[in-house]
């Protein structure tokens, strides 16, 4: 019996091993060089091998062709919207883990396990320098007062970051108020919706806005180099402001996550690379190369968005965010916004 015992344990700890070590296939729309430097340690330190499957748009669309017949066993994606889409789908399985849960807070994690959030990206906004004062910290809601009148630069209001930012302001304010803000930003635009968040830095640098609103990273982009001498000018036109809504309580934050499949051949495997990715050491790695402020509490940012300051984060959750998408998007739509 005890030897029976014992080769029931023996094989049951084989199984484990091997279910970790077997590959890993990710669904993932991150861009190639952001993740792809973190999987390739992750496969020198595991001997895990992480299939990887870049797609542009289209994952959940997919996953959900593919059914149960999907390869995929762990999905990232950017903004919690793609995320509660893959759960909405029912292509998710919830995944109970204290390495998981002791690493993310509760905000940015569901509270099934469906996804977890990686990274975090604050929706700042950039002021110019040279017109705007320095002790001048607006909230998102001053974008729509006269005061700004002919002086905002954004890109279009159905780009799903704006979506994002607006779904969080219907969430505190409601339908009527979001509707009465969108007609008031729209008649303080400096010129049409459009063009990306890094155009706002380029505007404002030209004197033709004074203010507008970006993911931080673009911030980060441009002042390290990346992008060219050209847009380290543009970051040095600018003063970064991390607002909050009029309640004071944080800067609007959105989140690039993971979530196992519904149908992973590899589960075990799928948790064990989320892990990883959630480390200190992973974390740090992941700001470094995107710009993005990490989830796990404790991990500075890069350098360079680290030397903004401190901010809060505010306490509507991505969860809500992505309730309110369809009801932003409409909101949009009623003000003509991006016409």
């Amino acid at each position: 019996m005890f030897r029976s015992l014992l080769g029931s344990l023996l094989a049951l700890t084989l199984s484990a091993a091997c279910a970790l070590a077997a590959d890993v296939t990710l669904y993932t729309t991150r861009e190639p060089g952001l993740i792809r430097p973190l999987l390739d340690i992750y496969t020198a330190r595991t001997g895990t091998k992480v299939n990887t499957v870049f797609l542009q748009s289209g994952l959940a669309e997919r996953l959900q062709a593919e059914g149960a017949r999907s390869p995929a066993d762990l999905a990232i994606v950017v903004d919690a919207a793609n995320l509660l889409d893959l759960v909405n789908r029912d292509l998710t399985q919830p995944v109970h883990s204290a390495a998981l849960d002791s690493a993310i807070p509760p905000a940015f994690r569901d509270p099934q396990g469906h996804w977890f959030a990686l990274s975090l990206r604050a929706r700042v906004m950039f002021v110019s320098k040279d017109r705007v004062p320095a002790n001048e910290n607006p909230t998102y809601e001053d974008l729509a007062s006269a005061h700004w009148k002919g002086r905002v630069c954004i890109r279009g209001g159905q780009h799903p970051y704006n979506i994002a930012l607006f779904a969080a302001m219907l969430t505190k304010h409601g339908e009527a108020a979001l509707d009465t803000y969108l007609t008031g930003l729209k008649a303080n635009l400096a010129r049409k919706p459009g063009g990306g968040d890094r155009d706002v830095a380029k505007d404002i640098a030209a004197g033709l806005c004074d203010i507008g609103v970006s993911n931080i990273y673009y911030y980060g982009l441009m002042k390290s180099g990346a992008g060219g001498p050209e847009q380290v000018k543009w970051a040095e036109a600018v003063r970064v402001v991390f607002p909050t809504f009029s309640d004071k309580v944080g800067t609007h934050m959105n989140v690039s996550g993971g979530a196992v499949m519904k149908h992973a051949s590899n589960r075990d495997g799928a948790i064990a690379l989320l892990t990883f990715l959630t480390g200190a050491e992973a974390q740090a790695m992941m700001a470094e190369a995107n710009f993005e402020s990490p989830v796990r509490p404790g991990v500075r940012p890069h350098p360079i968005i680290a030397e903004l300051g401190e901010h809060r984060y505010d306490s509507v959750t991505p969860a809500q965010i992505a309730a309110g998408r369809k009801a932003a998007s409409l909101a949009v739509d009623r003000a003509g916004f991006d016409q």
